[in-house]
């Protein structure tokens, strides 16, 4: 049965079909480029502040710069994706991003290394905001859209995992300015390769949203939100600086809501809020994303301060987590979720990865990696069922003139909820472990007592987010 989606955005329907999977291929590497981005800089940051000469605090901006602009601008980006094409939102945002990387790689000062980093991240911002609004235009078949996206999970899940072991690799083989000129290459190559297979949209145009004072509420609201949240750990969560961007932040988001609400031409039509399956989606995303932060960092962390493994070793023993996320996602999510639906798939998952957390609680300071940790490891494939299920949750009553402000939407609270998770968790496990140290307690008990109040925490966001999938999101048919 065909539907509106079948056809591009804008595109005249005797125009022959694209081929699919040769795009969810392109569109899959743009993807492991970005989330390899995100990764692969952290196990790089001692050499880069040994060559460039970053202050501890200038540092952390190599992160910062990225982290900012890619959270702050794939809402505008998304939209404007529908508005003006979201290929060509995609070809300009890889476009950006390789740029970037060549700017970074070359990057001889601070300054410039952080200025190219933002860069990267507005690039970021302009392709994954439209990434999944081109796949469900092009997958319209509920049996091929959950195979596609399974792989698209795949993808993000495996590039987190893929970045610190090869940040590693690279960084002792060649130099730390090869963690951006790898991009290069496969920047290049996804450009060619888009403009050939990818579908054309004209898109709607800007007189259908050109909304200006609310595309700057809006990108202000996120940015500011997200410098503050990532300033935290410096200032606290009491800090007039804390609460004052705070509020300046909330009050922007809300003029913006306000302004939507109002607006001619909206640039974020508020129906999109109207759908109780997107907003359920997306608050569970939130939750989880948050709580994953404790999986992704901070056992990364136990595994080097407590357990003394080396930067590469912390990586291999976290592959088993990538391959099982990978293996649920590419073999298992797509015919769960055709035989009993994406709601049913998605609780199943959320209490696996609530019972990993759960394990994690009563992880000791002398732990075994067999028996302690790869359990854990092969529990964490439940984000191989949650991934993909959110992702068709997040984008199913998507009409075809918002498929790129609902992917910006769903790609927006990933980011915010794993901001949220490193400054919550981060935060919380520092004050443990420092009022253990305090105390006169061995470094290590102490770290691992701060650790296990950021499971704890973890894990109760994971049930929080049981919860919500089980009251809020309807079942939906297969």
């Amino acid at each position: 049965m065909s539907s509106s989606l079948d056809q591009p955005l804008g595109a005249p329907h005797d125009r022959p079909r694209p081929n699919r999977w040769s795009a969810l291929v392109v569109l899959s590497a743009a993807t492991l480029m970005t989330v390899l981005d995100g990764s692969i800089v952290t196990v790089a940051m001692p050499a880069i502040q040994h060559d460039l000469g970053f202050s501890p605090a200038g540092l952390s901006w190599t992160v910062n710069a990225y982290l900012i602009a890619f959270g702050g601008l794939l809402l505008l980006a998304g939209r404007l994706g529908d508005l003006v094409g979201r290929k060509a939102m995609f070809l300009a945002g890889t476009a950006v991003f390789t740029a970037a990387s060549l700017l970074a790689g070359a990057a001889g000062t601070p300054g410039l290394l952080i200025a190219a980093r933002f860069l990267q991240g507005a690039g970021s911002a302009m392709t994954s905001a439209v990434v999944l609004g081109i796949l469900v235009t092009l997958f319209t078949d509920p049996a091929e859209r959950a195979k596609a996206i399974g792989v698209f999970s795949f993808t993000g899940a495996a590039g987190a995992s893929i970045g610190q072991v090869l940040g590693g690799v690279l960084t002792d083989a060649l130099s730390w300015h090869w963690i951006f000129f790898i991009n290069l290459p496969i920047g290049v190559a996804t450009v060619l390769l888009a403009i050939r297979v990818l579908p054309a949209d004209r898109g709607t145009g800007l007189s259908a949203g050109a909304d200006v004072l609310g595309a700057a509420l809006v990108t202000s609201g996120l940015v500011l939100g997200l410098y503050t949240v990532v300033k935290v750990e410096q200032h606290g969560w009491t800090a007039a600086h804390t609460l004052g961007l705070g509020a300046v932040s909330v009050a922007l988001l809300a003029a913006f809501t306000v302004r939507q609400a109002r607006a001619r031409t909206p640039l974020m039509p508020l129906r999109i809020l109207r759908s109780r399956t997107v907003v359920g989606a997306n608050l569970v995303q939130l939750l989880t994303l948050s709580a994953m932060f404790a999986f992704q960092i901070i056992v990364a962390l136990f595994m080097q301060k407590v357990l003394a493994y080396s930067a590469l070793a912390t990586g291999l023993a976290m592959l088993p987590a990538a391959v099982a996320i990978g293996g649920v996602s590419l073999f298992a999510s797509a015919r769960l979720t055709t035989r009993f639906g994406e709601r049913a798939v998605l609780l199943v998952g959320l209490a696996l990865l609530a019972g990993a957390m759960v394990e994690l609680t009563a992880v000791p300071v002398d732990a075994d990696y067999a028996t302690d940790l790869l359990p854990v490891m092969l529990l964490i494939s439940g984000g191989g069922l949650v991934l993909p299920a959110l992702a068709s949750l997040g984008m199913s009553d998507a009409k075809p003139d918002d498929a790129g402000l609902a992917s910006g939407l769903f790609t927006t609270t990933q980011q915010v909820g794993m901001a949220v998770g490193v400054a919550v968790l981060s935060t919380l496990a520092a004050a443990r472990t420092g009022a253990e140290l305090a105390a006169g307690v061995a470094e290590p008990v102490a770290l691992t007592a701060g650790y296990h109040v950021a499971f704890t925490v973890a894990a109760a966001l994971l049930v929080a987010a049981f919860a919500v999938a089980l009251i809020v999101l309807r079942k939906r048919s297969a």
